[in-house]
């Protein structure tokens, strides 16, 4: 039986969202409704150039469940998420990104598979709506972060999670560039937390572009990539004991008493 969420913070990196982020911010607080009395939406906007600002004071004017962080420059995607983590006061921190790739609406999916020992629900994108060369080299960074990092999940790169603060009792995350998401989900897997996984839609990204998967940055990814594996998995292979493995439940075969999911988009 899944616990009750008794509050919840729900935030958003953004980064030049304007055309987006105010109806994800409107369908995150319809669907923090029908969850919990006790929440609030967080936008965290990462030094845009476009109106985002303008749009989010507005929408914080407007509800007041809504708050902004304004970052004056750009600290990366990373930067974002941190600011994110550290302004959330709930028990549970739900995010995904501002740029409607994702629908907030399906948090309303990950909350059945908080199953007592479940720490972290990860979405899992059920299929990738991108150019075919994002979804290549999409495909080709999974392989790579889950030889290198011994990471089990089934998708590292869905940026739909659910978890417990308290996680964050024991995580510290230090990442400006996107592997904030891989340094995050290897310091949960090591120090034991119990996962679980739920499948997401992935939607064509309709405003923007991405700031992370483009071949101009394939580089510099890799580069923090590697700094990041020997950070945490060669420094720590010699004279560390192992922390113990996770336990990872699928929420589509029902294990460890996850909540199957059977959901159709009409």
């Amino acid at each position: 039986m899944a616990p009750e969420i008794k509050s919840i913070s729900a935030f958003f990196p953004a980064y030049n969202d304007g055309g987006t982020i105010a109806s994800m911010v409107i369908a995150a607080v319809l669907t923090l409704q029908t969850i919990t009395d006790d929440y609030e939406v967080i936008v965290v906007n990462d030094g845009s150039a476009d109106y985002t600002p303008q749009i989010l004071d507005e929408l914080a004017r407007r509800y007041d469940r809504v708050r902004v962080i304004h970052h004056p420059q750009n600290r990366g995607y990373g930067g974002a998420l941190r600011s994110g983590f550290a302004a959330a006061s709930k028990d549970f921190v739900f995010y995904t990104d501002g740029d409607a790739q994702y629908d907030p609406r399906e948090l309303a999916l990950l909350v059945p598979a908080m199953q007592e020992g479940v720490d972290l629900v990860n979405g899992w994108k059920i299929e990738r709506h991108d150019p075919l060369h994002r979804i290549i080299i999409g495909r080709l960074y999974q392989q790579i972060i889950k030889l290198l990092f011994g990471l089990k999940l089934k998708d590292v790169d869905c940026d739909f999670r659910l978890m417990r603060r308290t996680i964050f009792d024991q995580v510290h995350l230090e990442a400006d560039s996107g592997v904030i998401c891989v340094e995050l989900m290897k310091k949960i897997q090591d120090a034991g937390f119990g996962l679980a996984e739920v499948p997401v839609h992935h939607y064509h990204r309709a405003y923007g572009r991405s700031q992370f998967f483009n071949f101009r940055r394939v580089f510099h990814v890799g580069v923090d990539l590697l700094r990041l594996w020997r950070q945490l998995v060669w420094q720590k292979r010699f004279g560390r004991r192992a922390a113990p493995a996770p336990v990872i439940a699928s929420a589509l075969e029902g294990d460890l008493g996850a909540t199957p999911i059977h959901y159709e988009r009409n």
